[in-house]
């Protein structure tokens, strides 16, 4: 019988084709605040909110004291594939670059989209096995859109030529990722190409897609050489942006790098703020990752900042994807600022924890401040958001509402949609009559928990990897199968969690974490599998 290595990073499974799960939200235009307070929700209690700890922890909330969990939404997903390639080659993720919600969100969810620009709400969520507890989940999704009929586009690219990108699967991924997506925009768009090393470098102005042959010949310009002055690189994306900034399409500069900047200013504050800046007016930021050594921090952070989102490629396949099919497809905002704000009911629930979203929480009363930033979020994207729910033994009724609001892109004009979630919506058990989906996410964050603080809803690695197996194996009816899976049409290994395949090095090795030569053998928590 032969072995493979079973890479804790590559084989989390799947689920394609899921149904939607009913969510029932309905997007409004009417700008009044929906309504916040639950029944039994003394009004003095209204304005308490969460905040995560100096850790990056979140200790659970009293909802006697603080039942409204506030937090800008967030569709990063360059922490699960920064980790993922990390579990491949044997390596632990350092804690801080785990972060569960862009665990979660690499996964496609199937929420039912919107007739209009706004987005839906889905809440459903399953008692825990054993106990008075349960997992919640609150779904955010917008219309997808027709490539075809979206506005034009400005792009910026800004490409790190520096040496460390002489690495096998950076400069020449991030290269022929750009001359396929040359080919993919449309004749309206147009693109400018900046490279940095020592200093910035404008290779192309910003040229219509008419003049593909100029921008190819440009691409082909970028050559390695040089320190890393990431400020350089983004001052003049920028300047180049600004330059040709056009009100009527989607302006947007698209850093490619490995985050090691180290020429330059390199005070973060200072590149965060020059971003932040360029965000006001509306020229928002993506950062693509790539690199075995990554700055994964730097990169959340501008993008974070720059109103946009981190990706992490780390194959051709991944950055094709990225460049032919995600990037076309979500161009265009659907909304800004979006924030989402969860009110729960004391007289039900006990106390509940969000899980991620530790730099994303805001205070309850910055819900309805339009001044204070959210996330933006563009066609076709979902967003999901889990919670550890400890509810009041034999409790009965509403267990929360959520909230969604946004700002149209071009007016600013902002709306909301709710949805509510009861006790008796809840699943009997989680395991066994929850959604397939539903329990790949949990799956999912619990593992991301695990391999950043041993806290996975109270699981261990072997509960673990009991639960995931059925998820990675199944064929059921409700169209889960084993495989690999579409998130926004890309393809994605999802990723490989204790049972999702998980296991890296040969019969009896472990995964290696910081000087540790090795954790203890899964072997022995009957993870290994012949396939």
């Amino acid at each position: 019988m032969k072995f493979r290595p079973l890479a804790a990073s590559i084989g989390l499974v799947a689920l394609l084709g899921l149904a939607a799960c009913g969510g029932g939200g309905a997007t409004s235009g009417d700008t009044r605040p929906a309504p916040a307070r639950q029944p039994g929700v003394p009004e003095s209690r209204m304005t308490a909110t969460t905040a995560p700890d100096e850790q990056n922890e979140r200790d659970e909330q009293e909802t006697t004291t603080a039942q409204i969990s506030t937090f800008a939404l967030d569709v990063d997903t360059a922490s699960y594939g920064y980790a993922r390639r990390a579990l491949e080659e044997g390596r632990w993720p350092a804690p801080a670059e785990i972060r569960p919600e862009e665990w979660v969100n690499a996964f496609r969810q199937d929420y039912a989209q919107p007739s209009d620009d706004g987005f839906t709400v889905h809440m459903d969520g399953a008692m825990l096995p054993g106990r008075d507890e349960a997992v919640m989940r609150v779904g955010l999704q917008t219309r997808a859109s027709d490539p075809a009929a979206r506005r034009p586009a400005n792009l910026t690219f800004v490409v790190d030529v520096s040496g460390s990108m002489a690495e096998p699967g950076r400069l020449d991924l991030v290269k022929a990722a750009l001359l396929k997506l040359l080919d993919q925009l449309a004749p309206g768009d147009q693109v400018s190409i900046v490279s940095f090393s020592d200093d910035a470098d404008v290779l192309a102005r910003m040229t219509p897609l008419t003049a593909r042959d100029e921008l190819r010949a440009a691409v082909g310009e970028l050559a390695i050489g040089g320190g890393t002055d990431l400020e350089s690189g983004l001052v003049a994306g920028y300047q180049e942006a600004a330059k040709a900034y056009r009100p009527a399409a989607t302006n947007r500069v698209i850093v490619l790098s490995d985050g090691l900047a180290n020429q330059g200013d390199t005070q973060w504050r200072s590149l965060l703020d020059r971003v932040k800046d360029y965000a006001g007016r509306q020229i928002t930021l993506l950062t693509v990752g790539v690199g075995r050594e990554y700055g994964d921090e730097l990169m959340e952070q501008l993008a974070d900042n720059g109103d946009g989102m981190a990706v992490y490629v780390s194959t051709q396949e991944e950055a094709d994807k990225l460049f032919t099919t995600q990037l076309p497809a979500t161009i265009e905002l659907r909304a800004r600022d979006a924030k989402a704000q969860v009110v729960f009911n004391p007289s039900v629930v006990e106390s509940h924890r969000l899980i991620g979203y530790d730099n994303r929480t805001i205070a309850a009363e910055e819900f309805r401040d339009d001044a204070r930033d959210g996330g933006e979020i563009g066609p076709g994207h979902s967003v999901t958001a889990l919670y550890a729910v400890k509810l009041k033994p034999g409790a009965r009724g509403q267990v929360a509402q959520a909230t969604v609001r946004w700002q149209d892109p071009d007016t600013r004009e902002a709306s909301e949609a709710s949805e509510t979630l009861s006790s008796g919506d809840l699943a009997g058990d989680l395991w066994g009559e929850a959604s397939p989906r539903l329990q790949v996410n949990v799956v999912v964050a619990a593992f991301a928990l695990y391999l950043r603080d041993r806290k996975a809803f109270g699981m261990d690695l072997p509960e673990l990897a009991k639960h995931a197996w059925p998820c990675a194996r199944d064929r059921g009816s409700d169209g889960v199968r084993a495989g690999h899976a579409h998130r926004e049409g890309q393809v994605d290994r999802m990723i490989p969690v204790p049972g999702f395949r998980l296991l890296a090095g040969a019969p009896g090795k472990g995964v290696q974490r910081g000087s540790q030569s090795r954790i203890h053998s899964y072997r022995h928590a009957g993870l290994w599998r012949s396939w």
